[in-house]
């Protein structure tokens, strides 16, 4: 059977500050910008999660579309929309919350719950419509 790549699309809006402790703010206001300002700044995250497999021979499926919605609600939409990257979310915290750190975290939050056979192939986060990120996992 042929590799099929199947696409649902979520979003999340989420506030966040690009800004590291271990160095001065200086550094961090030359290095982020307006990414850096103490009264956060938010997106409206766009993603896109790819699942690859083989079509299931009785459903045709690779994927039950219904049953990775919820996966993707309870893992990532729920922790996500509408809170504080760096404050509000357990499996953010300590790490940077740039949109290549989110896109990683998300993918360990999918990985070992994509149901049926198929396998997380791919993830697109978009911070903005003009800049996304994509992750395979690697």
């Amino acid at each position: 059977m042929p590799t099929v790549y199947v696409t649902r699309k979520a979003h999340f809006n989420a506030a966040h500050r690009l800004h590291n402790p271990e160095k001065s703010d200086d550094w961090n206001r030359e290095t982020f910008g307006k990414c850096n300002s103490s009264n956060w700044h938010g997106h409206n995250y766009e993603l896109d999660v790819t699942v690859a497999g083989e079509p299931d021979p009785e459903t045709g499926f690779v994927v039950d579309l219904a049953d990775l919605k919820q996966v993707i609600r309870d893992r990532v939409e729920e922790p996500l929309d509408h809170k504080n990257l760096n404050l509000d979310v357990p499996f953010l915290k300590g790490r940077m919350t740039s949109t290549e750190t989110l896109a990683i975290a998300i993918w360990e939050q999918l990985q070992d719950a994509i149901p049926g056979s198929g396998r997380l192939y791919e993830l697109v986060l978009r911070e903005t419509p003009n800049n996304s990120v994509v992750y395979r996992g690697e």
